[in-house]
């Protein structure tokens, strides 16, 4: 059965349902029997009714008639139509412009939903259930809000007067299952070789910056990264929204940013949680973002004994991060000499990995570069490219086709894997 069917289905079962007259009287458990039942009967007298929709109505399996019952269920109690979306495993991405308009992102792709929301007053009353689960609130007077889901999902919600088409509601969801490198070179992101270059990278204590945009895989590659950190190591992550999944560490402890209350106060920022973190005997600290302020103190961090230390930033390439970091820094260290800032940069980040999103939607690592100092003379950082993404003649405008090829650039700072017994040419 087709999602416009089903929809059409639930929307004339929600209207008899509706009709009934104890329905407000009714238990959870009672208005699901009810809504099966009413399923059952228009099934059973369509074949005299609507003869077109029998036929539709008794090729319904099992799984059909479930999602029907719940679909209407939630729209009585619960979420509505926001159900059957967060309830489809392969849906990453939910992005709601007002009741009207549902995109959803699957697999790398953005699609426009048939479903809708009956109005604009029923999408706010969902939007408070859904606000009110996470202990939050939101208002004319608080429109924005961040919050997390029991399973993990990021959920940003804007309300009018800031939203001007409606009550605005993204949710980003996360797999069940923590990706691995096994998975990145599955998906064609870096190939067997690199895989093991990073892991021996990741072992020999290099602290590592992923860079690149909106939607290029940072968090994802980040976690798969930091699968490869020794189980007896101690390990503590900070992030804005809990969204890393590290398996294989026993002594782990994690950290997570808190907003301002209505009154203003009590927020509780990354900056705050690395100050903490480092009071805390950490081996490695893995910042999941770093957005500003913050990055003098994940710098000083990697500087000052916690060599491994893996973290993330927004950036268009591999150059372009490293001025984001100087800007970043000035943010939390007002009159800095940039020269100053550059040097602790170079001296405290070793390797870049640069992911982008390319115009077929596929997420690729971009370029692998080492941070070799800086120099003086030119004033700006040195950075020895290793590996580059390169399209083949199979390419097309539909479809990229490359590999990560290493390039013919020695790697310069081998002082790390020596110190770890490492003596693998890279």
């Amino acid at each position: 059965m087709t999602e416009q069917t089903r929809n059409i289905v639930a929307g004339r079962l929600k209207a008899e349902v509706q009709e009934h007259a104890d329905l407000t009287t009714f238990s959870n458990e009672q208005l699901r029997d009810l809504v099966a039942r009413k399923l059952e009967e228009k099934i059973e007298f369509s074949a005299k009714d609507d003869p077109e929709m029998h036929l539709e109505l008794s090729s319904l399996n099992f799984k059909d008639k479930k999602l029907i019952v719940t679909s209407v269920y939630e729209s009585i109690r619960g979420l509505g139509v926001l159900w059957g979306i967060i309830a489809d495993p392969d849906v990453t991405e939910v992005m709601i412009n007002g009741y009207q308009d549902i995109y959803t992102e699957k697999s790398g792709k953005l699609y426009k939903l048939d479903s809708r929301f009956e109005s604009r007053r029923e999408l706010e009353i969902i939007i408070t259930k859904f606000v009110s689960k996470a202990g939050r609130a939101v208002n004319e007077s608080e429109p924005i809000v961040d919050f997390r889901l029991e399973d993990g999902s990021r959920v940003n919600v804007v309300m009018p007067p800031i939203a001007l088409n409606g009550p605005i509601v993204t949710i980003r969801r996360f797999p069940k299952e923590a990706m691995t490198v096994d998975n990145l070179i599955a998906f064609g992101s870096i190939t067997p070789e690199v895989a093991e270059v990073l892991r021996m990278l990741v072992i020999a204590k290099y602290n590592i910056f992923v860079s690149g945009g909106t939607g290029s895989g940072k968090t994802t590659f980040l976690n798969a990264l930091s699968n490869f950190i020794p189980r007896d190591e101690r390990i503590i992550t900070i992030e804005d929204s809990a969204e890393l999944q590290i398996k294989n560490i026993d002594n782990l402890v994690r950290l997570e940013t808190r907003n301002a209350g209505a009154d203003g106060k009590g927020a509780i920022t990354i900056r705050d949680l690395i100050k903490s973190a480092l009071r805390m005997r950490p081996e490695r600290i893995v910042v999941g973002e770093v957005r500003g302020a913050e990055a003098l103190d994940m710098l000083q961090a990697m500087n000052t004994g916690h060599d491994g230390s893996l973290s993330t930033g927004h950036a268009n390439s591999t150059r372009d991060i490293l001025s984001r970091l100087e800007t970043m820094v000035l943010q939390g260290a007002e009159g800095l000499p940039l020269d100053a800032i550059s040097q602790q940069i170079s001296s405290a980040v070793d390797i870049i990995i640069h992911l982008s999103r390319l115009r077929d939607r596929s997420r690729k690592t971009m370029e692998i570069v080492e941070v070799v100092g800086y120099d003086n003379s030119e004033k700006r950082i040195v950075l020895n490219s290793l590996y580059e993404f390169r399209e083949t003649d199979q390419s097309t405008k539909n479809k990229v086709i490359g590999r990560l090829v290493r390039t013919d650039n020695p790697m310069r700072n081998r002082q790390k894997l020596d110190a770890a017994g490492i003596d693998t040419v890279i």
